[in-house]
């Protein structure tokens, strides 16, 4: 699957069939999970086979059922930690579509269960993503238009464009798409996250998507 079929079919799924995941995807995980700790400075980290961070009152309540595997988005307190989170979460996100795996997005609905994973004192658990075989694959979600997000003085470029139309794709806190992306200076493009939860880690998810499809050597972040 490529990466642009994986971010039009990947769709947030919170119910999940009694499936271990494979030795070899789990390897295969892990091995991308190394390369954006080192990449984003953080400390990802795969938790398997483990479900008592969802068996609780809000996972309950946030229709959440048989997850027993996740990634612990960890890293060291900083300003940007929310954003780079979101940004390399998301590019996992994708990668975990491509190899059939189901995702979502958890920013509230379990509970932290410390022998599970490791926080140093220096650092903070943002969220978490719920990661399995899912029951479903989902289903779309409501999308603002591109004109809604987006800001170009004069025509817009195609690859501009498609960047945004991937980035509405994207999964942002209770779809709340609080994110803007304008055009300057030719090829320079400046992202900025609205006022809502969850909202920073919301920006390097769709940054991750708007950089995929508008392609790199095609503009610069401001």
């Amino acid at each position: 699957m490529e990466i642009i079929e994986a971010i039009r079919n990947r769709h947030s799924v919170r119910q999940y069939i009694d499936k271990s995941i494979e030795p070899e995807e789990i390897e295969r995980l892990n091995a991308l999970i190394t390369r954006l700790n080192e990449e984003g400075k953080l400390n990802i980290q795969l938790v398997t086979d483990e479900p008592k961070a969802f068996d609780c009152m809000m996972a309950r309540y946030g229709k959440f059922t048989g997850v027993k595997n996740y990634l612990a988005m960890v890293g060291k307190k900083s300003d940007d930690l929310d954003r780079r989170v979101g940004y390399y979460g998301e590019w996992l996100v994708l990668e975990a579509q491509r190899m059939g795996l189901n995702t979502c997005w958890v920013g509230m609905s379990y509970k932290k269960v410390p022998e599970a994973f490791r926080i140093e004192d220096d650092e903070k658990l943002v969220c978490v993503i719920a990661l399995g075989y899912g029951a479903t694959q989902g289903s779309a979600h409501k999308i603002k238009s591109v004109e809604k997000v987006a800001r170009v003085n004069g025509e817009m470029p195609e690859w501009f464009r498609r960047g945004v139309e991937a980035a509405l794709l994207a999964p942002t806190a209770v779809n709340q798409q609080k994110f803007r992306f304008e055009l300057t200076d030719g090829n320079v493009v400046d992202a900025r996250a609205g006022l809502g939860f969850y909202s920073k880690v919301d920006l390097g998810i769709v940054c991750y998507h708007f950089e995929v499809a508008a392609g790199r050597d095609n503009f610069r972040w401001k």
